[in-house]
Order: structure tokens, then C-alpha cells, then sequence
């Protein structure tokens, strides 16, 4: 389900009222969005909370609002001034010059108030209790980072990032290159992959499907297969359909480019995710019990 997150809300407690609605007994979602995000949030139900962790590697895109002159403690509007620097008068080259420092495959330091585990706890957990944090830098990638719109003291950035990559930091180092700090003040997710074009749903609109009848909820539900809609897709034969289904490797005749396939039954059933290589063996990344498509 593509769930268009609230303001203000964390994704679990998203996913939770979401789950509650479908009345579902498993659940998860692709990566958390912080409460004062918006925007596209899958979450994966019964078969397809397999998928949840090779989504997490996905290329995603945001709309970002950053005010620049005011650095906080979690980068963001939700915490403690730090500091305030007057704005300089820029130009776009200036911006730009900024800009550029943070594309491609960069080395970037996670804030401190982050959901990432130091020492087998959250790191946020540790900042609030006034504990000193250190976080490492760690490889991201940035596809895209562009200036859509600014005023004297706000910019409006458009970003495509990989797993990992905190928007709350690009805001930092774009407020330190250009001398006066910054912060997040307004986040948006537009897509993950493969949902480049999702038709998100609010949770108040699926809380209105549900007074009508689980029909008009469920229309809600992507099936299994959407979340591997940019992979090769694999129909494999009765014999090849059997041995995947025990868990053995096969050989593909026909096998495409060495990475990832989603591998069908003869009856249309989507019956795993599979790693394919270079000589077309197979090994089984996630498996699926599901009826035919």
C-alpha cells in the first residue's frame, strides 16, 4: 500500500494504524519518514513484508525546504537553536557551487538525532539523555540535488538519494558551505522506486473505505508483484517451478543479466525473488507462497 504519511506522525505508528484498518496480522514499512515528513510511504502486508528490506535500497526523491541562518540540534524545525548566523546575499552560481560539493557518491555524517544504532541503541536515545554521540561519516549517493525555488533566507531543493542518505544533512553542509547554517523546515517523499508515479492514499481516506466495507479498502492493496515491477521477470518451467519451491538452485537456459529477477510459476504465481549469476544460477533471496497470479 502507498501510503501518503501525515505531518507529524512517525511511520510506525502509520503502519500500525494502517494495519489496524486491513486488520492484518504482520506488517512493516520501507524506511522510515521523521514525523515532521509527508509523502509516499509503502508499507508491506501478509507475503509482501519480504519485500521490505530490498526496498530499503531504493532510489528515492524528496522536496526539501531549508532555512538557511539557524542550525539546531536535530537539523530540523523540531529542535533546540544551536546557533544563528546572518544570511549572506547570495546568487545562484554561489548556491550552485554549494550544490555541486554534494552530488554523486559522497562521505556524509548522519545527524545525531537519527533512528541508526550505536553500541545496540538508537542514536536519538542516547542524544536526548544528554549523552555525547559520535557518528562516523558513511558513503551515500546523491543522483540528484537541484534549487527549484529560494528566497533570501529559504531554499527549495529537489533531491534523489539512495538508502541512507539524510536530507537533514545535505541541509547542514549546504548551510555551512554557504556560511550560516541551515535546517530542514518542511520535508516531502515523492516516489521510491519502483513507484516512480505512486497514487498514495491518506490514512483519513482509508479510515472512509473502511466504514464502507472492505471492498472499497482493500482496492487500497497493490499485489506482491508491484514491488519488483522494475525487475527481469523469469517464467519458469513445472520442474524449475518445483525446485524453487524447495529451496534449490537452478539453472536458467535463458537467464537474463546477472543481478536480481522475479522468477513466475507456469500459473502465473509469483513465486521468488532470486539472484541470478553470470553463468545463470540461481540462488533465492526471498521466496513467496502465494496464489496464482
Amino acid at each position: 500500500m502507498l501510503l501518503d504519511k501525515p505531518l507529524g506522525l512517525s511511520s510506525n505508528k502509520a503502519l500500525q494504524s494502517v494495519r489496524s484498518l486491513l486488520r492484518a496480522s504482520k506488517g512493516g514499512h520501507t524506511g522510515a519518514l521523521d514525523p515532521l515528513a509527508t509523502g509516499l510511504l509503502p508499507l508491506c502486508f501478509g507475503e509482501a513484508t519480504k519485500l521490505a528490506g530490498s526496498l530499503l535500497g531504493s532510489r528515492k526523491a524528496y522536496v526539501a525546504e531549508c532555512q538557511l541562518g539557524v542550525t539546531t540540534d536535530t537539523a530540523d524545525k523540531e529542535g533546540e537553536v544551536l546557533l544563528s548566523r546572518p544570511v549572506p546575499v547570495l546568487d545562484d552560481a554561489t548556491i550552485e557551487t554549494a550544490l555541486v560539493k554534494l552530488r554523486g557518491r559522497i562521505l556524509q555524517v548522519p545527524p545525531v538525532y537519527s533512528a541508526l544504532k550505536q553500541d545496540g541503541e538508537r542514536m536519538y536515545v542516547k542524544a536526548r539523555r544528554g549523552e555525547a554521540v559520535e557518528v562516523p561519516p558513511r558513503e551515500v549517493d546523491v543522483y540528484r540535488l537541484d534549487l527549484l525555488s529560494r528566497t533570501a533566507d529559504v531554499l527549495t531543493l529537489h533531491i534523489e538519494c539512495g538508502s541512507g542518505t539524510y536530507v537533514r544533512s545535505l541541509a547542514v553542509d549546504i548551510g555551512e558551505d554557504l556560511g550560516c547554517g541551515a535546517h530542514v523546515t518542511a520535508l516531502r517523499r515523492l516516489w521510491v522506486e519502483p513507484f516512480r508515479e505512486p497514487q498514495m492514499v491518506t490514512i483519513e481516506a482509508l479510515q472512509q473505505a473502511a466504514e464502507q466495507g472492505d471492498e472499497a479498502l482493500l482496492k487500497w492493496l497493490l499485489p506482491v508483484s508491484a514491488g519488483l515491477s522494475d525487475l527481469p521477470v523469469v517464467q519458469l518451467d513445472d520442474a524449475q517451478s518445483m525446485a524453487i519451491s524447495r529451496g534449490q538452485k537452478i539453472q536458467l537456459n535463458h537467464a537474463p543479466p546477472a543481478g536480481q529477477c522475479a522468477a513466475y510459476a507456469s500459473d502465473g504465481a509469483l513465486l521468488a525473488l532470486l539472484e541470478v549469476d553470470i553463468d545463470g544460477f540461481t540462488r533465492i533471496v526471498r521466496g513467496f507462497n502465494l496464489p496464482p497470479g
